[in-house]
């Protein structure tokens, strides 16, 4: 669990830096609004990662185990991307800095290949809830660092100094992924490429069926829709009205880190207590609920108070539907492809917010940031409905993981 705490840390550090964190550094170089909403696109790695996922579940590196040695060598690459980025300027030379983003985002989503499978092979199906929740408070810490954190840094240091700073904390995984431990079972992987290609889809559909195995995979990409518009343009936003980095850094660095540690944990008791369909249920509504928060910041008077609240509530629930749904991906997956399986869940995951929030910035202009986040909020309802299909209130709470191919007949 320590493993997986400090890999988690690895895998959520640099996903900011292409991002809010990104956004809040270009916004002050007077970068357009709307081409700060479109810059999201150079996300589309954490969507397309299962285009070479297969490469890493067929292809063995000479150290460290098939999990752990891609971990090694995405980990190194990450530290000296993300310190080339000290070097950008983005009122200058905004292509280069869309250049070495890209790269970032590429090796960023290849760790998460690695990571998620090594994460869902060396945990047994009983620890999938405690595991997920550990993971998902390591990812947090380090959103926390590269966004509150790098905002602060950012009012007493210059930009590029905050970037050779956030890659220096790459060596946090790196170390990590050293001494992590082996998974305890043993599966070959696949025999040729083909079939590291092929297999992962043939078994995911024939298990699940093809009608039912479409409604999760539309499930999966919408359930989280309302909240990447909200991350899309949380930071622009409250800038634009008037907050300063330090009090938006300073408020999700300490209540807001407050409230994702209690989101987490909350997150990973519902699902020992409720089991995984219910969970997914209150999560889900309270995801859209938290939506209003910033929607009360457009009407009422600036106070850091309403930004607390705001920030908290927002911090909660996203600790809270974000360790359930790990966990719910970890239950689709087998363990002979576990990286390629859990690329396809997870890219759909992150093809709301890379791709269909990619639009949040134009919106926003054109409606106002009012009716933005009311629109935010009806974001949610498509993926809440599809609850009704693919994870029923009283159906028996189960998991879909095969372990082997031998226990097929058990799963699910």
């Amino acid at each position: 669990m320590t493993a997986l705490l400090l890999l988690g840390f690895s895998s959520g550090l640099p996903l900011l830096l292409t991002g809010r964190t990104l956004q809040a550094w270009m916004k002050e170089a007077q970068v357009d609004v709307g081409l700060i909403g479109w810059f999201s696109l150079i996300g589309l790695p954490y969507t397309l990662k299962f285009l070479w996922s297969p490469l890493l579940d067929r292809f063995v590196p000479p150290f460290f185990g098939r999990r752990r040695g891609w971990l090694v060598i995405t980990q190194i690459g990450l530290l000296m991307a993300i310190a080339a980025m000290s070097f950008q300027q983005p009122a200058q030379t905004l292509k280069l800095l869309a250049i070495n983003a890209l790269v970032i985002a590429f090796l960023s989503a290849t760790q998460d290949i690695a990571g998620d499978a090594y994460r869902t092979d060396v945990l047994q199906v009983s620890e999938l809830g405690i595991g997920a929740s550990i993971w998902v408070l390591g990812y947090r810490i380090a959103i926390l660092i590269s966004g509150s954190l790098a905002l602060i840094l950012a009012d007493q240091v210059p930009w590029q100094l905050v970037y050779l700073f956030l890659a220096g904390l790459m060596l946090i995984g790196l170390t990590t992924t050293f001494w992590a431990p082996e998974p305890d079972e043993a599966v070959r992987p696949p025999e040729t490429l083909i079939d590291a290609v092929y297999l992962p889809f043939k078994e995911f559909f024939e298990r699940l069926g093809l009608g039912v195995a479409g409604f999760v995979l539309l499930f999966i990409l919408l359930y989280k829709l309302g909240d990447a518009l909200v991350n899309n343009m949380a930071t622009p936003f409250l800038l634009d009205i008037g907050y300063s980095k330090t009090s938006i850094g300073a408020i999700q660095g300490s209540f807001g880190f407050l409230a994702t540690t209690l989101g987490v944990v909350g997150g990973g008791a519902l699902l020992t207590q409720m089991g995984m369909n219910r969970a997914l249920w209150v999560c889900g509504f309270l995801q859209a609920i938290s939506n209003l928060g910033y929607f009360s910041l457009t009407v009422l008077a600036k106070n850091n108070l309403f930004l607390l609240l705001a920030i908290s509530v927002e911090n909660f629930c996203a600790g809270l539907v974000t360790a359930a749904f790990v966990a719910y991906l970890m239950s689709l997956c087998n363990h002979s492809f576990t990286a390629t399986q859990f690329a396809l869940l997870s890219s759909l995951m992150a093809t709301s917010s890379i791709v269909l929030a990619s639009p949040a910035g134009d919106l926003a202009k054109l409606t106002g940031w009012p009716v933005f986040f009311l629109i935010t909020v009806a974001a949610c309802l498509p993926g809440l409905l599809l609850l009704l299909v693919v994870a029923p209130w009283n159906a028996k709470p189960s998991l879909i993981c095969n372990l082997d191919d031998e226990n097929n007949s058990d799963s699910g």
